[in-house]
């Protein structure tokens, strides 16, 4: 760690030995935790289930030979080099001016856009019209995964480690599922389920909208009117005996530093002057 060997410093005293029960319960109580979950199950999931089908879709729908089936399938996991970091600048980009609310507005036409050019690649008849929508496709959605990882860090500050397993599990789970739902045996034909697939995802984005922030506001609501701060919020992961002993001194920093989540054009709460938030039990 930046200020020493992390076994010294836990021997010594110098650091907080974290109690993981309650790390995990603020975490599997979090309910914007187990969103970005399920949206990230239907980006990056969506993602790994394309990589294993596409080849097979342009192979039989198009008659293309084995070789150029593989080529074309490669090229959709080749957005990844731009469209994913990408996706995270544009998150960062989008706070500066609007906040966390454009980070989640962002995130939400992004994968939206995904999901509808999913559906798109499912209805075209011309394998070169084909190979362009799935281009499009992939960056969108690649694209997502990076917006989502621009909001999963500010869910929970004491928790971030559990937050960020279940946001990354949730994209396993999600090419699991859609795998087993709509390109398993022949009850779709291949088409069929990436139109479904498509709108699936459309489905699947739509809970973003209930990620509420109450320092910050959601997608259609500002800030809550009880003027709560960035300490309140982060502030409430601790309880009365840890904080007298100084253990959410790096949530109050991490606190601090996320004031800037609240935009250009959000209304912002309240700024504390001496420091010391009023925790909201």
């Amino acid at each position: 760690m930046p200020n020493g060997n992390y076994a010294k410093l836990h021997k010594s005293g110098e650091k907080h030995k974290d109690n993981m029960l309650d790390v995990l319960y603020h975490a599997v109580t979090n309910y914007g935790g187990w969103i970005l979950a399920i949206t990230y199950g239907y980006c990056f999931g969506f993602e790994l289930t394309v990589d294993n089908i596409i080849a097979q879709y342009f192979f039989d729908r198009f008659h293309v030979n084995l070789h150029t089936a593989g080529i074309i399938a490669a090229s959709f996991g080749l957005a990844n080099l731009f469209s994913r970091p990408g996706g995270g600048m544009l998150s960062d980009i989008v706070a500066k001016r609007f906040g966390m609310r454009g980070r989640l507005w962002a995130l939400w036409i992004v994968q939206t856009l995904g999901g509808l050019f999913c559906v798109l690649l499912g209805k075209v008849e011309s394998l070169s019209g084909s190979i362009v929508v799935m281009l499009v496709f992939s960056v969108f959605c690649q694209a997502a995964c990076g917006l989502t990882f621009g909001v999963v860090p500010f869910v929970s500050r004491r928790s971030l480690g559990i937050i960020l397993g279940m946001t990354g599990g949730g994209g396993n789970v999600g090419a699991v599922l859609t795998q087993v739902i709509f390109f398993r045996g022949t009850r779709y034909s291949t088409e069929t389920g990436i139109t479904y697939m498509g709108i699936m995802i459309i489905c699947c984005t739509l809970p973003i909208s209930f990620i509420y922030f109450p320092q910050w506001g959601g997608m259609f609501y500002g800030p809550s009117s009880k003027g709560l701060t960035e300490e309140d919020y982060y502030m409430k992961e601790w309880s009365l005996n840890e904080k007298e002993n100084g253990f959410h001194q790096a949530s109050m920093k991490f606190a601090s530093n996320s004031r800037s989540e609240r935009g250009k054009r959000v209304e912002s709460a309240p700024t504390l002057i001496d420091g010391t938030p009023n925790i909201i039990v």
